[in-house]
C-alpha cells in the first residue's frame, strides 16, 4: 500500500516538475516542457528586408502564415499542425540578420522542423541573390 502511494506521489511530482510554460521567440508564453531545446538560431549576411521577404515566402510555402509583426519582426505560422515562431534581429548595424526559428507541438518541441525551416530560409536567400 505504501509503495502505491509513493509511486503516485512520484508520478505527480515528476509531472509538475517537467511540465510548465515556455517562452516563444515572439515573447508569448505557451505550454510545454522547459528543458527541451526547440530553437534554431542562424545569422545571414543580408539586411533585414531581404531576410524578411525570404522568411515570409518560406512560411507561406510550407504552411499557413498566421501573423507578421512588422515593427518587432516576428512571424507566427502553422506548419504540419505545429506552431512555428520566427524572430528576426539586426546584428552589426544592419549588415547581419539573426534568425531565430522555434517549432512547437502541443506540449513538446520539434527541433527538426525548426532546422528545416531555417535551411529553407537560407536556400530562399541564395536563390534571391
Amino acid at each position: 500500500m505504501k509503495y502505491k502511494i509513493l509511486l503516485a506521489l512520484f508520478i505527480c511530482s515528476a509531472t509538475m516538475i517537467f511540465s510548465g510554460c515556455v517562452s516563444t521567440t515572439t515573447g508569448r508564453v505557451t505550454a510545454g516542457m522547459p528543458l527541451i531545446s526547440d530553437t534554431k538560431v542562424s545569422r545571414y549576411p543580408r539586411n533585414i528586408a531581404q531576410v524578411s521577404a525570404a522568411t515570409e515566402a518560406v512560411l507561406a510555402r510550407m504552411g499557413k502564415l498566421l501573423s507578421h509583426d512588422t515593427i518587432n519582426n516576428y512571424y507566427e505560422a502553422k506548419v504540419n499542425q505545429r506552431s512555428v515562431y520566427v524572430h528576426l534581429e539586426n546584428v552589426d548595424n544592419g549588415n547581419i540578420t539573426q534568425v531565430s526559428v522555434q517549432a512547437r507541438t502541443g506540449v513538446g518541441a520539434d527541433i527538426q522542423l525548426a532546422a528545416e525551416i531555417d535551411k529553407q530560409i537560407a536556400l530562399q536567400l541564395a536563390v534571391a541573390q
